[in-house]
């Protein structure tokens, strides 16, 4: 407490919990713009998450692998049900789509630079495939979205995996937004725009309405690619029971469930604040659909890949353990490029924010150079020491989730599983469906 708090606080002053100041200053802000507030990044309140999640490691009743002495695996396999060639990925920690437009051509690269590296995957994003992000990418996964910015068939084919995106965590139901200051010359071309003009991408397919409509798009996907391709199919975290049974109906190889904890460019804050459900209540309902439908972790089945809110190899490990086959990061993937680092601090607050709180992504005024399309800021940005900085994160996660697996005494992080789990809240155990701490209770299923 500061001393202006301590002074406030003995006259008896004291702060309401429902109009907090953040709560104020949106209420003013509104009364004063007659605008809804627009930003970036993900959900900011308290949420269910893999913090209230702990492993059982090994003592006596179970048997820990040696670290230096006994394997064990990270390497997955995506889209072995219908491609001729699916994606063999050294890790299981992928980059999720982020468009260039939102992010800067120089972090495109980077972003293909680190993911190769590492032996995984990147993804394009919402407006096109960019010659950077392709040329330094091993393995590319091909955005498919409502707006169909930058789609060409030639594209489709260049890709390495297509994902059909039907929504995103932040935002499911929702359309994405690209302000006009980041519509720049090449933007526009890409994506067929008039320059400088905000852009606001559909919140539904054009070409369906259902998913019907899907199974006959995957078809079309699959034809132009000739049946080598994986197909992806992610949804936003709302109903994930049900979306991830009509996508395994549909055909995908591998389903993408984004939790409301991921991130996005820019929507309404409402949005991101409101709409969805927390990656740790979508995991489990996801893995029930898939194994109803007999095709969770078989050679022939459809993996599960979820994202919104991986921050560590802990995080990577957990969601293993709920039955994902792989994690994808895009929030965290932009701090490890640089984005929001203290060396630019004076630059954030010049603009209003500061380091660790820049959200702006909306704006294209990253001191970083990351996300925006300045192209006096984006040189600001080393795609080579950026892409270093990314394998070496990718590099961690995946040897922490290394550590815990061999504490839980397995050879395969994919090995983890519910029974490694205990729940630190009632909430966190009834989402996850894994039992209370120092009991045997799961909230809702009895004793």
């Amino acid at each position: 407490m500061n001393d202006d708090s301590l002074a406030l606080a003995r006259r008896g002053l004291r702060r309401s919990a429902t109009f907090d100041p953040a709560t104020i200053h949106d209420i003013q802000r509104a009364a004063a713009t007659g605008i809804y507030d627009i930003r970036g990044g993900g959900a900011k309140r308290a949420l269910p998450h893999f913090d209230d999640l702990l492993f059982l490691g090994a003592s006596m009743s179970r048997y820990p692998l040696e670290g230096y002495r006994e394997r064990c695996g990270t390497d997955v396999v995506l889209g072995g049900r219908n491609a001729a060639y699916p994606l063999h990925l050294a890790i299981p920690v992928t980059i999720a789509g982020m468009s260039f437009g939102a992010l800067s051509g120089r972090a495109k690269e980077a972003l293909g630079r680190g993911a190769s590296e590492a032996g995984t995957s990147t993804t394009s994003g919402d407006g096109g495939m960019t010659p950077e992000e392709r040329g330094q990418s091993k393995h590319l996964v091909y955005q498919y979205l409502p707006s169909r910015y930058g789609m060409n068939p030639d594209d489709l084919r260049k890709a390495d995996a297509i994902e059909v995106v039907l929504g995103q965590g932040a935002k499911p139901g929702g359309g994405g937004m690209l302000l006009g200051q980041k519509i720049s010359e090449r933007v526009a071309g890409m994506r067929t725009l008039p320059q400088g003009i905000d852009q606001r991408s559909a919140c539904r397919h054009p070409d369906w309405t259902g998913p019907d409509d899907l199974t006959i798009k995957i078809a079309e996907l699959r034809e132009i690619t000739g049946w080598e391709k994986p197909i992806y199919v992610k949804v936003g975290a709302s109903r994930p029971y049900y979306d991830v049974k009509l996508a395994v109906h549909a055909g995908a190889d591998v389903v993408v469930v984004d939790g409301m904890q991921g991130g996005t460019a820019a929507t309404q804050d409402v949005f991101i604040e409101n709409v969805g459900i927390p990656t740790l209540a979508a995991i489990p309902q996801a893995v029930r659909a898939l194994q109803e439908l007999g095709v969770h972790r078989r050679p022939d089945g459809v993996q599960l890949v979820v994202s919104g809110g991986i921050r560590s190899g802990a995080d990577v490990a957990k969601a293993l353990a709920l039955g994902a086959d792989a994690v994808a990061i895009g929030t965290a993937a932009l701090v490890a490029l640089g984005d929001n680092d203290p060396r630019w601090d004076a630059d954030y607050r010049a603009i209003g924010s500061a380091a660790g709180y820049y959200d702006d992504y909306q704006d294209g005024r990253d001191p970083a150079g990351i996300s925006t399309q300045d192209e006096e800021l984006a040189a600001r940005f080393d795609p080579v020491e950026g892409g270093r900085r990314l394998a070496n994160y990718l590099r961690v996660l995946t040897m922490e989730a290394q550590t815990i697996a061999r504490a839980c005494g397995k050879a395969h992080v994919t090995h983890l599983e519910p029974e490694d789990l205990v729940a630190l809240t009632l909430e966190a155990a009834a989402m996850a469906r894994v039992p209370l701490a120092g009991t045997d209770w799961v909230p809702g299923q009895g004793r």
